[in-house]
């Protein structure tokens, strides 16, 4: 059951984790982490673009998804003027509005922000109930043993609460992320089985993105998703993680 279906508009000047966005031109560098006490990496993140690029700002598109998402099964991301969310689940591409829906979209469409991989999770966690998506970062850490590197995640099960939101398409001359996501549109909800997929991005990765968790999702019955802001897990979720060897990272010019 779902409740707050009516889309919210927000006016908070807090950029909350990264604004899913990228972009991409050719090959400019694949960055390894170290492989610390924990898993043993594997696989890499496909990533259009920086954090850098989005606060210049910058909303062009760069690349044409065909030529990124590849073999990736699980990602996130922005289009071209950030016009809505992107979510990757199970290999298939999501668009979500303002409106709050769910869309699978053609790959010949742009993006300036672009994280993906091929999942091959290492590691299986049961969530507590009650515990909140702020609270996960020390969960992943001490499951994979290294707070370093990237770790690909996923979450599925029931939240009592999650929020999500998206962004309206914007215009040049850009204005700054930070007004952007003033006027983001939010999507409270109760009480809804989601998939959750994203990143945990450690402090030595700087620079490529911006450090924390960063989750995009799906309600299970596919009408509603985005980038997500918060939520509290409910009964019977569990999180898959990936630590991954690095980025492959796609850029343009002067990023």
């Amino acid at each position: 059951m779902r409740s707050g279906r009516s889309p919210v508009r927000t006016h908070s000047r807090a950029v909350v984790g990264l604004l899913a966005l990228s972009v991409t031109a050719l090959l400019a560098a694949a960055t390894p982490v170290a492989a610390g006490p924990g898993l043993k990496p594997t696989g890499w993140i496909k990533q259009v673009g920086t954090y850098d690029y989005l606060v210049q700002p910058d909303f062009d598109g760069v690349a044409p998804l065909s030529e990124v998402v590849g073999n990736a099964t699980i990602g996130l991301g922005t289009f071209d003027q950030l016009d809505g969310e992107l979510v990757l689940v199970r290999g298939t591409v999501y668009r979500v509005g303002t409106d709050g829906t769910p869309r699978p979209v053609d790959l010949s469409r742009s993006t300036p922000f672009f994280q993906g991989v091929r999942f091959s999770p290492q590691v299986w966690v049961s969530i507590a109930s009650d515990t909140a998506c702020s609270d996960l970062i020390p969960v992943i850490d001490a499951s994979t043993a290294n707070s370093d590197g990237i770790v690909a995640v996923r979450i599925n099960g029931t939240f009592a609460t999650l929020t999500t939101r998206s962004v309206p398409k914007q215009a040049k001359p850009y204005p700054p992320l930070s007004e952007v996501i003033a006027e983001q549109v939010t999507f409270p909800m109760t009480d809804v089985r989601a998939t959750l997929v994203g990143f945990r991005q450690g402090s030595d990765m700087l620079g490529v993105g911006q450090p924390g968790l960063h989750l995009h999702g799906l309600t299970r019955d596919g009408d509603a998703g985005g980038h997500v802001l918060s939520c509290t897990v409910g009964s019977g979720a569990r999180m898959a993680l990936q630590q991954v060897r690095g980025v492959q990272l796609h850029a343009p010019a002067g990023s």
